[in-house]
């Protein structure tokens, strides 16, 4: 009897301790649903179901509903932003209720449903639609180029016509979408977008630079080379030579996106507590400085691991803010072997083969997994086209079971790479 007690108490403690070692995962399967790429396909109730049911037959639990995209319109019957009524040559009825149809839909076959909107990003440069040129061109970033600074929509960087987060009235801007948003519909969690800068070339105004300088408790002398200069090589190619202040810099504007960040959760939660509020980055942290943002935990110290991070940037961290993370694990290599073999031929400065471990499916969620220090679930995340451009679903199917095994879930983009090449049923193997 006291043997039979004895073995009981054992088992119970083992178990304790493995579920103490091993933290419970909540596993997520989400598809992203773009707004633009989808526009035609989910403007009707009956395809919505089709797809819906789809979605669920092959084992994704979750979705994401994209409402607004780089050019600042946005798919719900807003008062404050521009309205996409017609993509195209596609239009939808003007009493055509997309995010109330999904919501209703999604969770009659027992999805949950995300809301997501491009914050920062408010013009496409490809049709120069956006309110940067229709109505606020004074909100978007300056760009510092090898011309000098010039507006970001007379640059060449990004795709996306990005607006200045330092300003007041930008913030207020995105705020008020929001808040207008999660007013009228009640969905299950958000996910921001794009709530960064364009890249490391912006933000050279002179509102940046009075804020920078307030930061900093000094002036900048030499405006923008003390933060750095670019040098252009008799080939044509561009040499970034940091300056005295380039790390302040970097803290600075990883500090002006968890500022924004930390007053948006604040909105949120006000309106419904129950509201997961979430965000969806890059998975190559080691860079991802470059657009001023730092979605680690406030725990990890950089400093440690890369050269660009000085002794207080870890205090940006804002993974604590969020309930969890997407992270885009966009690399077509699934395993650090396979980056290294393929980068053998690699002459990229200084850089040897073994340095891109990282550039895979593997090793980014490797990073992403450390970074975060187990802080919010991380779901990695998958770009079906990678995959399809090299006509490789079995390369697609190791990389889910890959995300799957490193992260806390999964999040497949976009459901017209699956819909339009027929890939769900890879998916399908890739979840079982």
């Amino acid at each position: 009897m006291r043997a039979a007690f004895m073995l009981t108490v054992l088992l119970i403690f083992s178990a304790v301790a493995s579920t103490e070692s091993t933290p419970v995962k909540n596993p997520k399967n989400v598809l992203w649903l773009d707004a633009h790429a989808n526009f035609e396909r989910l403007g009707s109730v009956d395809n919505i179901q089709r797809v819906l049911k789809k979605a669920k037959s092959v084992g994704f639990t979750d979705i994401v509903l994209d409402l607004k995209g780089i050019d600042g319109y946005v798919l719900y019957p807003s008062r404050i932003a521009p309205v996409l009524r017609e993509y195209n040559g596609f239009r939808r009825a003007d009493d055509y209720d997309f995010p109330g149809i999904v919501l209703r839909e999604a969770h009659k076959v027992g999805l949950r449903v995300y809301f997501s909107m491009n914050v920062f990003a408010e013009g496409d440069k490809k049709s120069h639609r956006g309110i940067v040129y229709e109505k606020h061109p004074e909100w978007q970033c300056q760009v510092y180029t090898k011309d000098g600074i010039v507006p970001i929509v007379r640059s060449f960087e990004e795709i996306a016509a990005f607006v200045n987060p330092i300003l007041p009235e930008v913030r207020q801007y995105e705020i008020s979408l929001w808040k207008e948003l999660l007013t009228m519909y009640k969905p299950d969690g958000i996910v921001i977008d794009r709530c960064r800068y364009p890249n490391i070339s912006a933000d050279f105004s002179e509102a940046s630079r009075k804020a920078f300088e307030s930061f900093i408790g000094r002036q900048v002398k030499n405006w923008p080379e003390d933060v750095y200069r670019l040098v252009v090589q008799p080939d044509g190619k561009e040499e970034r030579v940091e300056g005295p202040f380039f790390k302040e810099w970097l803290e600075w504007r990883a500090k002006v996106i968890y500022d924004f960040f930390r007053d948006l959760r604040d909105t949120v939660k006000k309106i419904d507590p129950d509201i997961a509020f979430s965000d969806y980055v890059g998975a190559w942290y080691p860079i991802y400085y470059d657009v001023g943002v730092n979605w680690a935990s406030n725990e990890y110290r950089p400093e440690k691991d890369y050269g660009w991070a000085d002794s207080t940037y870890y205090r940006t961290g804002y993974a604590e803010l969020l309930d969890f993370l997407f992270v885009g694990n966009y690399f077509y290599d699934v395993t650090e072997e396979e980056a290294i073999r393929s980068h053998s031929s690699s002459h990229d400065g200084d850089k040897k083969p073994s340095d891109y471990w990282w550039y895979s499916v593997e090793g980014s969620a490797k990073i992403a997994m450390k970074v975060t220090k187990g802080v919010i679930p991380v779901y990695g995340s998958l770009y079906v086209e990678q995959y399809k451009e090299k006509n490789n679903p079995q390369q697609f199917v190791r990389a889910i079971k890959k995300v799957r095994e490193l992260t806390d879930g999964i999040m497949i983009f976009d459901l017209v790479h699956l819909d339009t090449n027929d890939w769900w049923r890879y998916v399908k193997e890739g979840l079982k």
